[in-house]
C-alpha cells in the first residue's frame, strides 16, 4: 500500500506520497499553494499553480521536468493525478514564490522534522508495526506508558514516566500529582464493554493527564487500541475537525456528549488499514499545533 503523509500549514493540509523507487516524498503542488496563499478553494489554487508554473518556467526556473503525476484524493473523494514536488523543488518553489509569501512556509517545511514533534511523529508512524502492547495490557496504564515511551523515548527524559508535578493548561488544572497514582488505578479498572464506557475511560484519562507532555498524542493511540480490541473499530481522526475536537474535549469534564458524538461519527472498521492509521497520526499531531 502507498505510504502517505499529511502535514499542516496555515490550517491546511500539505499531503505527500512516498516514492519507493527513489526513496523520497513527493508533495502535492496544489496543497502547497493552498497553504501559502491561505486559499480554501481547490479550483482557485489549481489555477494559481498552473499560472505560477508557467511564470517560473518563463523565468528559467524549471520545475515541470521533475514534477510527477501522483494520485491525490480530490474534494469529491476520488483520486486523481496531480502535480507533486520533491523536497528540492519545494525549496526552489518557495524561494521564488511571488511577494515573498513563502518565507514562513519554507522555514516550517525545512525545520519541522528537526523538532521534538517532527521526530516523535516519525516514531508514531511505525507504532502500528511495533506490536509493542500485548493484547492483555490494552487499556491499562502500563500500555499507555509503553506508547508514550515509544513515541517520545530519547526526546524527553520523562518518556513513559508518570508525572510527579501538578500541571495546568488554559486555566484548567489536571489531576493533582499527589492523587494521580490512585486516580490512574481507578481509571484502569473502568469497564470497556461498550462504546460509551470506552469513551468515558478515554475522557477520564485525558483529565488525569499522566505525563508532563505528549498526553493527547499517546492517549488517542491508547483509545484506538481499546476500540480495536473490544469492538473491532477505531477512529478515523481525519473526519474530526480540529476546533470541534478541542472544544469538545474542553467541555468533556462536565458534558461528554459533544466528544462522544464526534468519536461515534468517525468510527470505522478499518482497524488494520495503514492509510487510516497514518492519517490518524497526522491529525493527532495537528490537534496539538498552536494556532
Amino acid at each position: 500500500m502507498t505510504k502517505i503523509s499529511i502535514r499542516f500549514f496555515n490550517d491546511r493540509e500539505v499531503r505527500a506520497i512516498w516514492d519507493e523507487v527513489n526513496s523520497k516524498w513527493w508533495f502535492s503542488a496544489i496543497d502547497i499553494v493552498r497553504a501559502i496563499n491561505k486559499e480554501d478553494d481547490y479550483v482557485k489554487a489549481g489555477n494559481y499553480w498552473r499560472w505560477l508554473k508557467k511564470k517560473l518556467n518563463a523565468d528559467g526556473i524549471e520545475l515541470v521536468s521533475v514534477t510527477h503525476e501522483f494520485k491525490f484524493e480530490a474534494p469529491d473523494g476520488k483520486k486523481r493525478a496531480a502535480d507533486a514536488l520533491d523536497n528540492m523543488c519545494v525549496g526552489i518553489l518557495a524561494k521564488h514564490y511571488p511577494n515573498n509569501r513563502a518565507h514562513a512556509f519554507l522555514d516550517w517545511f525545512t525545520y519541522s522534522d528537526n523538532t521534538i514533534d517532527g521526530q516523535s511523529k516519525k516514531k508514531a508512524y511505525t507504532f502500528m508495526d511495533s506490536n509493542l502492547v500485548a493484547d492483555e495490557d490494552v487499556g491499562t496504564v502500563k500500555s499507555l506508558q509503553q506508547i508514550h515511551a515509544y513515541i517520545f523515548g530519547g526526546l524527553y527524559d520523562f518518556a513513559g514516566q508518570i508525572r510527579t508535578k501538578t500541571i495546568s493548561k488554559g486555566g484548567f488544572t489536571f489531576c493533582l500529582a499527589e492523587y494521580l497514582p490512585h486516580e490512574l488505578q481507578k481509571i484502569e479498572s473502568m469497564p470497556e464493554d461498550t462504546l460509551d464506557q470506552i469513551i468515558s475511560k478515554y475522557i477520564e484519562m485525558n483529565v488525569a493527564h499522566p505525563f508532563m507532555e505528549g498526553n493527547g498524542r499517546s492517549t488517542r493511540i491508547w483509545l484506538d487500541l481499546i476500540l480495536k480490541k473490544r469492538l473491532q473499530k477505531c477512529i478515523d481522526w481525519s473526519r474530526i475537525n480540529k476546533n470541534d475536537y478541542l472544544q469538545a474535549m474542553q467541555t468533556s469534564v462536565v458534558n461528554p456528549s459533544p466528544i462522544s458524538s464526534l468519536l461515534i461519527s468517525a468510527l470505522t472498521d478499518k482497524i488494520n488499514d495503514r492509510e487510516t492509521f497514518m492519517k490518524g497520526i497526522d491529525y493527532s499531531y495537528y490537534y496539538e499545533q498552536e494556532d
